[in-house]
């Protein structure tokens, strides 16, 4: 019902960085990760949006107060909580693992192909 959130405030964050640190970023002598970091950004928002539009569609989210429905139940911030904890970091943790895996996979394959 909101593990989407971890991910959206890991996309705010990464958006930041990377607007502030724009040289940093595009400089080609800059850490294989860094320069990456745009790929990074542009799965987590298309992946937060892909899970708002599925709570959505499952009725977990309203488009009125309190916008999520465990709010609306007793216990409702409990669960919510634990839903972050136990889905939304995890799911936040293993796409930055996938995107670094796979950015690695990307410079090394690119120093191959220059070699």
């Amino acid at each position: 019902m909101c593990c989407f959130l971890v991910p959206l405030a890991q996309a705010v964050v990464v958006s930041a960085y990377r607007k502030t640190h724009a040289a940093a970023v595009s400089d080609p002598a800059s850490g294989m990760l860094l320069r990456r970091l745009p790929d990074l950004e542009k799965m987590l928002w298309g992946g937060t949006l892909m899970l708002i539009v599925d709570h959505i569609i499952n009725g977990e989210l309203t488009w009125r107060f309190p916008f999520f429905t465990a709010l609306g139940q007793t216990g409702g911030g409990a669960v919510m909580l634990r839903e972050i904890l136990t889905v939304g970091v995890p799911m936040a943790l293993a796409l930055t693992l996938v995107w670094a895996a796979w950015a690695m996979w990307k410079e090394r394959r690119a120093a191959r192909t220059a070699a």
